[in-house]
This record gives structure tokens, sequence and C-alpha cells, in this order.
């Protein structure tokens, strides 16, 4: 046996992604994530952060992966490389990471978050975090190298993850979009992909999650296209403008911050989600928004900084805020429920840089906060997105280029993974033999 993947977290699920390949005696580990709704029950039943919790109580409420399916595989892990800065890839590793003694390896970014976090929860991580440049190799065993191969997502600095051994590459293409005019940092590096195809990839384990959805993944210059046009072209004139989208989503902050200058607005972000990826992108030298606004982190600071506002007048700032999920504790709930000063006017406007995520705790607070706010007489705008997940075409020319002899979908519910299957049958995969479909806690043994 010379390559056996285990599948951990993330299979037949969105969210809590953790995948372990051994080749022979040494193991990698890709990704260590939150499953986010049932973090949030959990964080909000306890009604503390969840650095109250420990690592059995998030694995009980299913909120973490429960890594002892590869107790056996303990003294074993060289690595742990997470593909991207997102939560449910790297919100698990100031839990789990310390029973393994293995660096973490990613990218500057993802990095600065991950210290972001464990500071946060003052977690202290025995684990060495070792930054490595997109496009760029490390050797952390005598039979695998560690590649991060950069891709486009909505979060800077995504990696697909390829791990050379003796037996061929094991590629990990957790989230990604095949973006060729992004409105930040580099395109896909095809050249990497397609060399690695070249040299021959033994199993290719591909995020499925839009593989139902026909054609590409719009890029992200339609979303600034569409933000441009919300923000620029609808009369706001002595009115309040609160934007809102993913705090990872810099390349979407710097175009909400770019037209807020546009309209001689002042800008004042206001979260402390937004503050730790503002932070890390600072430290990462990939944006400097601090210097764009006031960022305020704390409840003090933001209560403050609204009163300055109202009594200044709303209508001379551009506000970013937490919330775009409708999130109880987050900044736009606090102001849209009166927690916060501040007074919501007639035709106001809401900008939902967005899409909500379609879960059913999502699907509340979202409905509850919109219905708050209309009661108010706020304008709401939504559907300035495009989202960072490649659909199927992006699907079918990864594996083109990377031309795996076996695949597997990940971080996608059954009828996702199906529609990959569906996919790599049409290309030429027999099901079961080299198109494979994976469930937590399953084996692929690739001989």
């Amino acid at each position: 046996m010379a390559i056996e993947i285990k599948a951990v977290g993330g299979y037949a699920e969105v969210g809590k992604n953790m995948t372990a390949v051994k080749v022979d005696d040494e193991v990698v580990i890709i990704d260590m994530g939150l499953h986010l709704p049932n973090y949030i029950r959990i964080t909000e039943e306890e009604g503390e952060t969840v650095v109250k919790l420990k690592a059995s109580d998030l694995i009980k409420a299913k909120a973490i992966p429960d890594d002892e399916i590869i107790k056996d595989w303990k003294g074993m892990v060289k690595a742990i490389v997470p593909t991207h800065a997102h939560l449910d890839h790297v919100g698990a590793i100031p839990y789990l990471a310390a029973k393994y003694k293995a660096p973490v390896i990613c990218t500057p970014f993802t990095a600065a978050v991950l210290r972001a976090i464990c500071k946060d929860e003052k977690i202290k991580l025995p684990n060495q975090i070792k930054p490595l440049s997109p496009n760029s190799k490390i050797k952390v065993s005598d039979k695998i190298t560690v590649e991060l191969i950069h891709v486009t997502h909505s979060t800077p600095q995504a990696s697909i993850v390829a791990l050379h051994t003796p037996y061929g590459a094991v590629v990990y293409a957790a989230d990604f979009k095949l973006d060729n005019t992004p409105t930040l940092g580099a395109k896909p590096n095809y050249a990497a992909l397609e060399s690695l195809g070249n040299k021959g990839v033994a199993v290719a384990i591909i995020n499925s999650l839009y593989a139902a959805y026909d054609g590409k993944c719009p890029s992200e210059n339609v979303a600034r296209e569409m933000l441009r046009e919300v923000m620029l072209d609808v009369d706001s004139r002595g009115k309040a403008i609160i934007a809102t989208t993913f705090s990872s989503h810099i390349a979407r902050l710097k175009a909400i911050c770019a037209f807020g200058k546009k309209l001689n607005r002042k800008i004042v972000f206001l979260g402390r989600s937004l503050a730790k990826y503002i932070d890390a992108a600072a430290e990462a030298d990939i944006a400097h928004l601090e210097k764009e606004g006031d960022v305020c982190r704390f409840a003090r600071q933001i209560s403050k900084k609204l009163k300055q506002i109202q009594k200044e007048g709303p209508d001379k700032y551009l506000l970013v805020a937490t919330g775009h999920q409708g999130e109880p504790k987050a900044t736009l709930s606090k102001m849209a429920n009166g927690i916060y000063p501040f007074m919501f006017e007639d035709e106001d406007e809401v900008i939902f840089s967005c899409n909500v995520i379609p879960t059913p705790i999502n699907k509340a607070y979202r409905a509850i906060l919109e219905d708050a706010l209309k009661g108010k007489g706020v304008r709401i705008f939504k559907g300035a997105h495009v989202s960072g997940h490649g659909r199927k075409e992006d699907i079918r020319y990864l594996i083109k280029l990377l031309k795996p002899q076996h695949i597997t979908p990940v971080h996608s519910e059954k009828p996702a993974m199906d529609a990959f299957t569906e996919l790599g049958v049409a290309m030429g995969y027999k099901e079961g033999k080299t198109a494979h479909q994976l469930l937590n806690s399953h084996s692929l043994n690739i001989e």
C-alpha cells in the first residue's frame, strides 16, 4: 500500500474540512476547519466564545472534525497544511493541532489569520506556524514535498495543495475558482497545474460544491461592477450607506472603499472580524485597508464611533459593518436592534455584497435582520456578489490540466457529489474504480 487517504471531515457535508494523506508511514493533514452552523449554535448556547469550550465539546457538537479516526496515525504526522484562511478550513487548528508534533504550513495571509484567531481566543498554539509563499515547495519528510499552488478564491492567497510522493502527486483542490481577471492578486497558476498533470497525479480531491451548476463561475470583476452600480448610480444624497460582506473578502472590501472615496465619504470599518482580516492583510502586505479609514474592533469603540457619526451626519460616511448573514451578535444586527446608538432613517441604504449561506440558521437570522431594517424604512440592496467556488466547467478544466488517475469530491453534500461523479464519468472515469465518493471516516487506497 503506497497512498492512503482518510476522509476526516468535509465529505458529504459543507464545512469541517479535514483530510489526512498517508504515504507509507508518513502523514500530512490538509485543512482543519469548523462547521460554521454548528459552531454558531454551540457558542450561542454557551453564551461565551469558543475559548470556554474544549475540543471534546466541539467534536461532540460536530463543530470541528472528529480526528479519533486517525489516532493510529498521530505519531506519523509531518505537517498540517491549511489551504486558505476561511474558518471552515483553518478554524479548528487552535483546538486540534496541538495533538500533533508537526508544523502548520500555509501562505503568509493564512498564517496571519491563524495567529489572530489564536490571539483572540487566548490559545497558545505549540505548533510552529511556517509561512510559505504562494507557488513554493517545502520538503516535509523523506517521501513528501508540499507545494502550494496559487489559485483564485474569495480570500487572498488560497492554494491548491500538491503532495509530491514517490507514487505520484496527491492534489487537494479545496475552495477555488478559475478567475482570469481577478481584482486582487494574480490569476491561477495554470502552468504549475499543467506541469503536475504532465508529471503524474495519482489522485485529485476536488471541491464539488457547485458541480451541478453549468458554466464557469463569474470573475470578481463582475461583482465589482455590480457594486459600482449600487453605490454610484443610486441617489444616496443625505442618506446613510452601510455595506456588509465577508470580512475575509479583501478584494471586495477594497472595491467598497474605492467607491466610497468616489462618493467623498469617510470610511469606517465596524466589527471584530473585519479588524482581524484587515490586520492580516496588512501583515502579509496584500492590502492596507487600515489606511482607508478608521477600524473599530470592540463594542465600546464601535458605540463611541457611531455616536460621533450620528452627531456629524451619517451621510458623510460609508460604514462597513460585520453581520452580512444576520448574526445576532454582529455589528449590523446590533445597529438594527438599537443595541448600538444609530438611528436609521427612511431611505438609508444597506448593501449586502454577499449571498446567504444556505443553512436554516443563516436563513432565519438574515430574515430577522432584513425585517428589522425594512421596519425602519431602509432600502436594501442584495446580489452585488459572485461566488468564490468553481462551477462545472471550472472543475472540468482543472481535471483536464491535472489528468489524475483517480478523482474524488469534497466540500459538498450528496447531490453535488453525484454531479461531480457524473462529470467524471462523462470525462472517462469509472464510477467506483477511478471516480470515488468518500464519506467521513472512509479511506481510499491508491496502489
